[in-house]
């Protein structure tokens, strides 16, 4: 694979805040060049973009929710830095809706928002990312943002357990795909981790019993997320294509 250490053109989708800032930032000290991406939250994503050491980085809002808005910001992302070598699928609704609470008209709207952004955003994202990489000739990663859940399922979040289980589906299908072209991809699939939009469970007793969840009693942080992803997108990760690894502090053991 021709694809260089640093130096490369990486689209982080969705980050404005949380794991996305913490993997743009993983990037961009790592000596790549990065689209810091956000769907509505522009002052925090330019805040991102702000904190990100080295040069020639670029903001980029859109819509990713349907097809021709995630083809949008592919395209600029594109023209502003020349190409699209890595691409982080970190995207993600994740809103609370479980069957027996939900009525039916909220239930349909929940599944189709998770789809159009968990799942639709990143196959389109992922097809025009790896066409570009094709079209060069360079080779190139693709890293998903899954979810333990996928696995050990998730009552008050269905729609977000099961879209982030075919975001993993979709990994490997695009893994072996796209082998041949010297693309790698795969997915990592985190437990509880801390970021700012979850700082409020962490107190007190429900902190409590979410960080013994770990035998390590702790939650993760989105630093060890983003050292994960950014090995994934390595060259050194290449026979690690088609993998989904399990980021959870033994909180959740597959078989």
């Amino acid at each position: 694979m021709n694809l260089p250490p640093a130096g490369r053109r990486v689209l982080v989708t969705g980050a404005a805040r949380g794991l996305g800032r913490a993997v743009a930032r993983a990037f961009a000290a790592n000596g790549d060049r990065v689209a810091v991406h956000y769907g509505s939250r522009a002052e925090e994503a330019r805040a991102t973009l702000e904190s990100l050491a080295g040069e020639g980085h670029v903001l980029v809002g859109g819509d990713l929710s349907d097809p021709a808005g995630a083809a949008d910001v592919a395209g600029r992302v594109a023209s502003a830095l020349g190409g699209i070598d890595v691409l982080v699928n970190n995207a993600a609704v994740n809103e609370r809706h479980p069957l027996a609470e939900t009525p039916y008209d909220e239930w349909a709207e929940a599944w189709q928002r998770h789809l159009s952004v968990n799942v639709l955003a990143a196959a389109c994202l992922s097809h025009l990312a790896a066409r570009g990489m094709i079209e060069r000739g360079t080779g190139g990663r693709i890293v998903n943002v899954g979810s333990r859940g996928a696995f050990r399922g998730e009552p008050d979040h269905p729609a977000y357990g099961a879209t982030k289980a075919a975001l993993h589906a979709l990994g490997q299908s695009l893994a072996v795909s796209l082998a041949p072209h010297g693309i790698g991809v795969a997915s990592v699939a985190p437990g509880f981790f801390a970021t700012e939009r979850v700082a409020h469970r962490l107190r007190g007793a429900e902190g409590e019993a979410i960080a013994a969840q770990s035998p390590f009693g702790r939650v993760g942080t989105a630093d060890e997320i983003a050292d994960a992803v950014l090995w994934l997108a390595s060259p050194a990760a290449e026979w690690a294509s088609g993998t989904v690894l399990d980021l959870n502090g033994a909180s959740h053991l597959r078989t």
